[in-house]
């Protein structure tokens, strides 16, 4: 048990330092990429860390296999080349033992695996989901803010003020559209006024921009045939916001929903869901060969033809998914057969060199 302890330690310590530095590369990727929907006016900057929190759980869900398959080859390349793990063989460790021993962790991270992907995952993205599809059906100009300028919607403008308060009430506001009632569609519409404001009498109708104490430029840019128009109040219709469907993802389903389901695509989902786990434990059969290496190439000799093995397994899983709901691939086939094949080569980088070795050895027992 002292050296089941020893492994498991330096195994899961080599997991969690891998899995937070790939965790906070995807998670900054992610959140600049909503934050620069944030400062376009797409997103409400508050929901930013809630939609970063809800999508944690997926990340994980994805990260976690390939943590625990690059911390099986750091730690146990580490024991190879300061000769820690030739001791260990040397006092009586098989093989047959060191697997079991790296098995243990792999199935507890299997299962943690295996409850994101089954519950948690879905609920998260599933909550992900509606947040942002109700930013998505926002008006024009909600959540606006000062100093930037925001596009109507079909490109018919844009709108910009200099500040905007808490109440929603614009300062110095700029508004530039074409004309939609001129005939050859060149005449452009430039109103500047001092406030403004948006006034929602009905929510399932388009809104209006209410403009004060300004000015209407309405013409042909470059001629001098223009008309100017001062006002006290000004309403510019909004358009309605676009209602999008919300046609439910195979991915934000829960388990139970795709279980009672025939479609191809929730099966392929539902296989998907089992194949993350099942994912963990063939990669860690995968890693506990390919990390052995020579102490004088250094632990990292094998990590580059390990993680193409890895990427391609993870392709070619993908890929598998892909034909299952395009009809391609037979729903029993579906994602299984993948593993078994991956499965098939673990074994025998496991097991291959034992058999040469026994079989060696009883030739030169037989020349004897």
């Amino acid at each position: 048990m002292l050296i089941f302890r020893y492994l498991a330690r330096d195994l899961l310590s080599s997991t969690f330092a891998v899995c937070t530095v790939l965790l906070l590369v995807i998670l900054s990727g992610r959140f600049v990429k909503y934050l620069a929907q944030a400062a376009a006016g797409e997103l409400d900057a508050g929901i930013l860390l809630a939609v970063i929190g809800y999508r944690l759980p997926g990340f994980l869900e994805l990260i976690l296999p390939l943590a625990f398959f690059l911390g099986v080859l750091l730690a146990y390349g580490r024991f190879y080349v300061q000769n820690e793990m030739t001791v260990m063989i040397a006092c009586g460790m098989s093989q047959a033992r060191l697997v079991a021993y790296t098995m243990i962790p792999s199935v507890l991270v299997a299962l943690f695996v295996a409850w994101l992907s089954f519950d948690v995952g879905p609920s998260g993205l599933r909550k992900a989901e509606a947040l942002l599809t109700a930013q998505k059906e926002r008006g024009e100009l909600d959540g606006m803010v000062g100093s930037h300028f925001y596009p109507l919607q079909g490109g018919r403008g844009v709108t910009y003020a200099e500040e905007v308060d808490d109440k929603g009430i614009m300062t110095d506001v700029f508004l530039a559209e074409n004309n939609p009632d001129a005939v050859d569609g060149k005449q452009l519409v430039l109103v500047v006024a001092e406030k403004g404001r948006q006034h929602k009498a009905d929510p399932k109708q388009p809104g209006y921009l209410i403009l004060e104490n300004g000015y209407r430029i309405q013409g042909i840019p470059g001629q001098a045939d223009y008309q100017i128009t001062r006002f006290e109040e000004y309403g510019q219709r909004l358009s309605k916001p676009k209602k999008r469907g919300r046609r439910a993802k195979a991915d934000t389903l829960t388990t139970n929903d795709l279980l009672n389901s025939d479609k191809k695509a929730h099966i392929a989902a539902l296989q998907w869901r089992f194949s993350v786990p099942i994912l963990v434990l063939v990669v860690t059969l995968l890693a506990i060969p390919l990390s052995k290496t020579n102490p004088r190439k250094g632990r990292f000799a094998r990590m580059l033809p390990a993680v193409l093995l890895y990427v391609i397994y993870l392709v070619i899983l993908n890929a598998a998914r892909g034909a299952v709901e395009d009809g391609k691939i037979s729903s029993d086939l579906g994602l299984w057969w993948v593993h078994a094949v991956f499965l098939f080569i673990s074994l025998a980088l496991l097991y291959l060199p034992v058999l040469k070795q026994r079989l060696k050895n009883n030739k030169v027992l037989v020349a004897e």
